[in-house]
């Protein structure tokens, strides 16, 4: 009997049952996105459901993952979203899966909460990645200071990322501690490796054909090496529900139909959002700024963040579209608009080209960008409807706003946030808003009216460092 056969005997006990791993490595950029995307291949293409989660507020490669496993992708964040969401998207999935997959941020042991925090929440082994290039011996005496560094953390294995050859291989296998067996080694194969772009990987939809043949090589790599048999023979995780239902809110946005935002140029939306938005009765009408001459019929609006910068030529020539857009804005339509959304409703942006366009010109300012130079951090939008937790990631600046209603409480330093701005119906900063944290409220800031307040929806965990703060 396999282990969804046995959740299907028990559906209705407290716990199920499905192997699962946490692909963590001891930095950022050693391969943790390129390996687990072929490992979501490589049991795609042996006919497994794969459920795979990325943690931290990422919006790029959890669509990477997705295209990979043919599964959605939801981020865990024990900051953002808290234990309880985490708990149940986990049990959920579980339930379906035949292996659970949580790709790591950063170093495991990196942020408060960790990568490491949250595998020994659930009980996850993790497995390493390491790019070992230029070491050998060494990289078997970095895995196990991290195999010793906390004792409620157990590593699985390593998979050695672009090993240079067979004798490499040997190397780093016969120095590992006999606990951390050496699960694959990954050539070192430049046509494996995902592409980078601008804030971080290309957006999947511009590169598909180009993910796949990549997938497929990693996938072909790491069946080679006999992964899928050894992670399937990991010892079952046993995952629990929440003990509040996290998905369940009321249906305060029952008849409310929002627009959102939705192309090349606005495509930094979680999942997590829009399922919240239907849950909780609302009908998403998506729409492009870049394509739709007219705004869709709707009580409420959305502009979400992506790359307004890369097509400001574009969007400004939608001269249409603008003038509804604005028409909706006299009219005191509920907009929410976020990061890319907050650049597009102000009166110009230059992009990296030096090129200057009109926006919609909702708010007063300028936006432009500024080279390499960011700002990221997760910080709680204090917002008149309630707090709602989310994070700021961009490299532009607004200049020549108004004065904010309130600013982003950040995580731990004391010094105000992202600007938080109002006008009308809008609502507009550099925040992305992870709306499952507060749903009652997302639903006031979207016009539903008769709102009760429910903290048994709000996050419950301490505050982190897991990104860096800005200190703009």
């Amino acid at each position: 009997m396999n282990v969804k056969e046995a959740n299907a005997m028990h559906e209705h006990d407290d716990a199920v049952s499905c192997p699962a791993v946490f692909v963590a490595a001891p930095a950022s950029g050693q391969g943790k996105t390129t390996v687990t995307s072929a490992l979501a291949r490589m049991l795609r293409r042996q006919g497994r459901v794969v459920r795979v989660f990325k943690t931290g507020p990422d919006y790029l490669d959890p669509r990477v993952l997705a295209q990979a496993s043919g599964q959605p992708v939801d981020q865990l964040d024990l900051w953002m979203a808290g234990e309880a969401y985490c708990r149940q998207r986990l049990f959920e999935a579980a339930r379906e899966a035949d292996l659970i997959l949580v790709e790591g941020a950063m170093g495991l042991f990196d942020g408060e909460p960790s990568s490491a925090d949250l595998a020994a929440l659930f009980g996850l082994p993790m497995v390493i990645v390491m790019d070992v290039k230029g070491m050998a011996q060494t990289a078997a005496a970095l895995v196990a200071g991290m195999a010793g560094f906390r004792d409620d953390v157990r590593i699985a294995g390593l998979i050695a990322n672009a090993c240079g050859s067979a004798r490499h291989r040997e190397l780093i296998e016969g120095a590992l501690p006999a606990s951390v067996p050496l699960l694959a080694a990954v050539p070192r194969d430049p046509d494996l490796a995902l592409p980078e772009r601008h804030l971080g990987l290309v957006q999947a939809e511009e590169i598909r054909d180009d993910l796949e043949a990549r997938f497929d090589a990693g996938a072909e790599a790491l069946a080679a090496e006999g992964l899928a048999e050894a992670l399937l023979a990991l010892p079952p995780v046993a995952f629990t529900p929440a003990p509040t239902e996290a998905s369940a809110p009321p249906a305060w946005l029952a008849g409310r139909t929002i627009a959102v935002a939705r192309d090349a140029a606005f495509s930094f939306v979680y999942q997590a959002n829009l399922d919240l938005l239907e849950r909780m009765g609302a009908t998403l009408h998506f729409f492009s700024p870049l394509a739709d001459t007219s705004l869709p019929a709707c009580d409420a609006l959305w502009l979400p963040g992506g790359y307004p910068e890369l097509h400001a030529e574009g969007l400004a020539a939608n001269a249409a579209l603008r003038d509804d857009l604005r028409r909706a804005f006299e009219d005191d339509l509920p907009i929410l608009a976020e990061c890319g959304g907050l650049l597009y409703c102000l009166e110009t942006l230059t992009d990296q080209d030096g090129e200057t366009h009109a926006m919609l010109g909702l708010l007063p300012g300028a936006g432009a960008m500024r080279g390499r130079r960011g700002c990221q951090g997760m910080q709680t939008a204090e917002l008149p409807e309630g707090p709602v937790r989310g994070h700021a990631h961009h490299r532009s600046q607004a200049s020549g706003t108004p004065e904010p209603i309130a600013h982003g409480r950040r995580q731990r330093h004391p010094a105000p946030g992202e600007a938080i701005y109002r006008a009308r119906g809008l609502t507009a900063s550099y925040l992305h808003l992870f709306f499952p944290d507060n749903p009652a409220a997302v639903a006031r800031l979207f016009g539903a009216a008769a709102v009760a307040d429910d903290s048994s929806f709000s996050s419950d965990a301490p505050p982190s460092d897991l990104t860096k703060e800005c200190h703009a």
